[in-house]
């Protein structure tokens, strides 16, 4: 579990981004996928466009599984405040999931691919609202070490993808 603010002694200085710029970075990426997504749809084979849909979704495996095995226990630890929208952010990752699922299971080809995929895109946007409108903010006001918190969800979101041979060495970048 993230220790306490000023107990990250011995990291190096700017090794890790803290977890809301790690976090955020990971919205970005995924907006950007479905956005891509979106854009090229009509022009895309079907390999391409189930590439780049299953890239969403192992984008977004990977984001929600750290979300929920070490950012929100952090949070629900530190803030009683955090409750009721944390209930809505694990309300919002079971019907994320489900269309990740989905979209995994179905071919591209398929009448309502398309479909999942952008409904994915509006999930995640109305997430992304909540998430960096309510949850950071509350993150922010609470004695979480958010650098040490960063190091443990890019040290796990590391393994996942090393995990699922997606390893891109890119979770220790600097916040910029």
């Amino acid at each position: 579990m993230a220790t306490k603010k000023g107990g990250s002694k011995g990291a190096k200085k700017g090794q890790f981004r803290d977890a809301l710029a790690l976090l955020k970075a990971d919205h970005e990426k995924v907006s950007e996928l479905v956005e891509k997504y979106e854009k090229s749809r009509g022009r895309m084979d079907d390999d391409r466009k189930s590439a780049l849909a299953h890239q969403i979704c192992e984008e977004l495996t990977i984001h929600s599984q750290i979300e929920e095995e070490i950012f929100y226990p952090a949070l629900r630890e530190a803030s009683e405040e955090a409750e009721d929208a944390l209930a809505e952010a694990a309300v919002e990752h079971a019907s994320i999931k489900n269309l990740v699922e989905q979209v995994m299971d179905d071919s591209p080809g398929s009448e309502e691919f398309d479909a999942k995929v952008k409904v994915i895109g509006e999930y995640v946007k109305h997430h992304v609202k909540e998430e960096q409108g309510a949850l950071f903010p509350m993150a922010r006001e609470t004695d979480i070490d958010l650098k040490e918190l960063g190091r443990e969800l890019a040290a796990r979101k590391a393994e996942l993808k090393g995990e699922a041979g997606h390893a891109s060495g890119d979770e220790e970048e600097e916040a910029a």
